[in-house]
């Protein structure tokens, strides 16, 4: 007797540990990335952008296109990229395999393995905005899939498609939810190709928009991440699981839908998720104040490094919508065009947004301009230089086409208020290659 309850302690202690190692391990698995629109004007240069990336430490980044400057410039970044095969190119793609081999060994081939693609996703809400052209999706899949096994590329990129939550018909409750009956060949034949190559779903899921089509039904606090209540809830009533946001209850329902169609369970990447922070007169919860709470919360939810009710152990890891503003969605843009901070947002990585970036000379940079940005950011702009005056580690190399790491002054300040100086500083992590560690004010 006593040896039995010794044995199941024994057990029950295991699987605690186990358990809690999983949650460890899933912690340290979890990101947030974000989305960077390519095709606007007046953009930060791609090493600019980089520069941002790096100083609010994003890891993660899915760009619409391939664009080459910015896949050139997120070279030896580190930085995990996700390209995209833009609508108009499905169809091409999806008729020939050649044409998707070339495409391979343009955009992905060509910048492997300095730049780290992991990921392509095919379209965006393809079917959705070309539901009659659903065949050539699904091939353009296989056959850029194929392409990447030729290039032996295939276990380190995965191939998918971002699909709206208009996909589900009735996303509440979860447990019920379902495919939209229309698309029901087309979505097995997706579901089948991703299980097959062991890939991932690409789910577009933006409770902003849900929370306002639901005219009240739902409080905005279950959109934010945030605690309700006891008599105000969200519990699905065929399982009794609560859900504490609705972003959980949204995967949920696509993994309840993916298991509708006979498959087990395959991973789901939000691609697509955020908080408006201006729209129309009507929009009165799109504001700045409310896309900061949507988004901050987002992180600490899925850096928590569990999943929704149904799949605790599936990460929720997401890509925010989006670095800077785009026409077709205004409002959702973290950073405005100049580099400056819409608001603050804390990616996990750092003690908050403007936490202390470096800078470092852009290549080609005219010699004088760069001595009197360098005299402008000790002076006026009120930058700590001590890192870079004599006997310091940053010191070296003296020059000033490589000051090693001028210490920035806020990004805020920099990026946003140096109109002189803005072509010729590009953040940076400090003194990595002089003394080998990041900025120790991080």
């Amino acid at each position: 007797m006593h040896w039995k309850f010794g044995t199941m302690w024994l057990e029950l202690w295991l699987g605690s540990l186990l358990l809690i190692f999983a949650r460890f391990s899933n912690a340290i698995d979890a990101f947030v990335g974000i989305n960077i629109p390519t095709n606007l004007s007046n953009l930060p240069s791609p090493e600019l952008v980089v520069g941002i990336l790096r100083t609010h430490h994003i890891t993660h980044v899915r760009i619409f296109d391939t664009n080459p400057l910015l896949l050139t410039a997120l070279s030896d970044s580190g930085i995990e990229v996700m390209i995209t095969v833009t609508n108009n190119e499905v169809l091409a793609i999806g008729e020939s395999p050649s044409n998707a081999a070339s495409w391979i060994n343009t955009h992905v081939a060509a910048f492997k393995p300095a730049t780290n693609i992991t990921a392509i996703a095919v379209g965006s809400e393809f079917l959705s905005s070309n539901p009659n052209a659903a065949t050539f999706l699904v091939q353009a899949m296989a056959n850029l899939h194929k392409a990447l096994v030729a290039s032996n590329l295939n276990d380190e990129i995965k191939v998918s498609t971002p699909l709206s939550m208009g996909m589900i018909s009735k996303p509440f409750p979860p447990s019920t939810a379902t495919f939209n009956t229309s698309w029901n060949s087309t979505v097995y034949q997706i579901l089948d190709f991703l299980k097959n190559s062991s890939s991932f779903y690409m789910l577009n899921a933006f409770p902003y928009d849900s929370y306002v089509q639901s005219n009240g039904i739902f409080p905005i606090q279950y959109a934010f991440f945030q605690p309700l209540p006891v008599v105000r809830q969200i519990v699905d009533p065929n399982t009794l699981f609560h859900y504490e946001s609705m972003l959980d209850a949204m995967v949920d329902a696509t993994y309840y839908s993916i298991a509708a169609c006979n498959f087990s369970p395959i991973p789901i990447i939000v691609t697509e998720t955020g908080w408006p922070w201006s729209g129309g007169a009507n929009e009165t919860d799109a504001t700045v104040e409310n896309a900061e709470t949507f988004n901050n919360n987002l992180v600490r939810r899925v850096l928590g490094g569990s999943g929704p009710p149904s799949q605790p152990a599936m990460l929720l890891n997401s890509y925010i919508y989006e670095m800077f503003d785009d026409e077709m969605k205004p409002g959702y843009g973290v950073f405005f065009r100049n580099g400056s901070s819409v608001y603050d947002l804390d990616l996990g990585g750092s003690s908050g947004n403007f936490s202390g970036g470096f800078c470092v000379a852009r290549k080609g940079a005219d010699p004088a301009s760069l001595q009197g940005g360098l005299n402008w950011a000790c002076g006026p702009g009120q930058a700590n230089c001590t890192a870079i005056q004599s006997g310091q580690p940053c010191y070296l190399p003296n020059t000033v086409m490589d000051p090693a790491y001028l210490p920035e002054v806020q990004t805020r300040v920099l990026v946003g208020s140096v109109h002189q100086h803005l072509d010729l500083w590009v953040p940076q992590e400090v003194c990595h290659r002089h003394i080998g560690f990041l900025n120790p004010g991080i």
